[in-house]
Formats: structure tokens, sequence, C-alpha cells
């Protein structure tokens, strides 16, 4: 396995986040590297999520968990991987809330195909998280 993961601090509560990521059709508000995104289904586990970032090819991503306010996973099977996506919220105090992303690359693939386009696929979780948080602190809705 190859795991990767960036958190940030917020002044956002976890039902403000959660209102975001369930949003899906509103991810491009505040991630700016997704072109197009639809989900298919609801919010919930066992749906799909057909996002295609800027300039490339479509990727299909299925929900495999959802726990309301707290967390949602993403998986995306490529074959030799697959790469996960844990998103999460936990509140540290009252004031204050961490979101973290967390990708593990699993399969037969990994400890070649992790070191090599891990780095690329979560490079943008910093700027990513950066705007949801930023959007969830502002009280827009996506």
């Amino acid at each position: 396995m190859w795991a990767s993961e960036h958190s940030v601090e917020t002044s956002a509560g976890p039902e403000q986040i959660w209102r975001l990521w369930a949003d899906v059709a509103g991810w491009p508000e505040w991630n700016g590297d997704i072109e197009q995104v639809e989900l298919v289904g609801s919010f919930a586990a066992g749906s799909t999520i057909l996002m295609t970032p800027i300039g490339d090819k479509p990727i299909e991503l299925r929900i495999t968990a959802v726990v309301e306010p707290e967390l949602f996973i993403d998986e995306a099977d490529m074959g030799e991987i697959v790469v996960r996506t844990i998103h999460r919220v936990e509140r540290i105090d009252h004031d204050r809330a961490r979101v973290r992303y967390r990708m593990e690359i699993t399969g037969p693939g990994a400890d070649t195909l992790g070191p090599q386009i891990g780095p690329e696929i979560g490079a943008d979780f910093p700027r990513v998280l950066a705007g949801l948080v930023a959007r969830a602190e502002t009280g827009q809705r996506g």
C-alpha cells in the first residue's frame, strides 16, 4: 500500500463541510481542478461519481462509505491499483474542526505505481482543502 494525506483546520463546523461534500454538482465551485462532475444516484455508498478533471478523461469514483457528517470514502478502480480517498472532518473543539483527505493506493501494482502516480494525484489536496474550507467558512453553499 502507498498512502498520503493532507489536513487543514477550519472554523467551519462538520455540518458546513458536509453540505459542500454532499452537493457533488457544486464541487467545481470550490475545486478549480474539476471541469465537470455528476453524481449517479444519491450521495450514499454504492453510488457513482463521474468526475472530469480539467483537460483530462472522466474518472469513475464509487462511493464505498458515507457517515454523515463525518466522512465519505470513494474509490477509483484502475486495474492494477485501487485509489481510495478518505474524506474526513472531525471537531477539534467548540470553534475548530480538522478536515483530512487521505489517499491510499492498494492492489498488486501499488508498490510500483503508488510512488509514481500518487504524488501527482494528491498534489492538489492542499489547494482543494483550502477552497473547501474557504467556501464553508463564508457560509456559501455549493
